[in-house]
């Protein structure tokens, strides 16, 4: 669970490289596009351009190497020839690379030409969320923290968090342990120290957090409909805070 620092640096390498894929999709993703078509660019891309491995592809058996979730799509959604992305759409696309062994996990909402003013503000205070929990990582803090700050603010914006899916510990495998919960009470949980590296990836959807899951065994859905947003970053406990890995270089 604990990564030595040379392990890190590989971490950071893969997470860099993972950046460079969302630069890549920044220009590409838009009305018009198949997620079919954006999974095929990311794996060409991965492969070709960065010379490591989409993590997913195969993982679990998951035919894919992306996961695109449109709309009222919590997460896991699959690329589709059929699935074309269109004006007012909201997607979540998410991405792991390996690259010297490690694997980094990251994940975006991209809002597709003109969006509804309530489903950016979905997107925008997803967000900020994930930041919330971030910022509560550092040595000595606990799990509950980061879950009470994602729970806390998406709460306070009147939306609900996801709680069937969570983030993970991440290295050489794509899921570690610890489990990192979007919901908590602070000072509870595990205890984080220097060296952990994990994913936060909060859900939120604008009803019920209830959902569902579709017969492709893949897919989850809202229950009621509503739309869903989702951020994600693997992040690094250092010794006075965190270092997120799968930063892009120019966000």
């Amino acid at each position: 669970m604990i990564k030595t620092p040379a392990q890190i640096a590989v971490m950071r390498e893969a997470g860099r490289l993972l950046g460079q894929v969302f630069s890549m999709l920044d220009s590409r993703v838009g009305a018009g596009q198949s997620t079919l078509e954006l999974d095929a660019a990311v794996e060409a891309f991965i492969r070709n351009d960065l010379q490591a491995r989409p993590a997913s592809l195969g993982q679990y058996d998951y035919p894919f190497s992306i996961n695109t979730s449109i709309n009222e799509v919590v997460c896991h959604g699959m690329p589709n020839a059929k699935d074309v992305l269109k004006d007012g759409d909201i997607v979540n696309i998410d991405i792991t690379l390996e690259k010297g062994g490690f694997i980094a996990d990251s994940s975006k909402m991209y809002m597709i030409g003109t969006v509804a003013p309530k489903a950016r503000r979905l997107v925008e205070q997803t967000f900020e969320a994930m930041w919330a929990g971030i910022r509560q990582v550092r040595p000595g803090a606990r799990l509950g923290d980061i879950g009470h700050a994602i729970q806390s603010h998406a709460q306070a914006n009147g939306y609900s968090v996801v709680r069937e899916y969570c983030g993970h510990g991440i290295g050489r495998e794509m899921h570690e342990e610890p489990q990192i919960l979007h919901f908590g009470r602070p000072g509870t949980g595990l205890t984080l120290r220097e060296g952990m590296v994990f994913t936060i990836e909060p859900m939120l959807n604008q009803g019920s957090a209830k959902v569902r899951s579709l017969k492709d065994g893949w897919t989850v859905v809202t229950r009621d409909n509503s739309l869903s947003a989702q951020w994600e970053h693997t992040v690094a406990v250092t010794a006075d805070g965190f270092e997120v890995l799968t930063l892009q270089a120019n966000a």
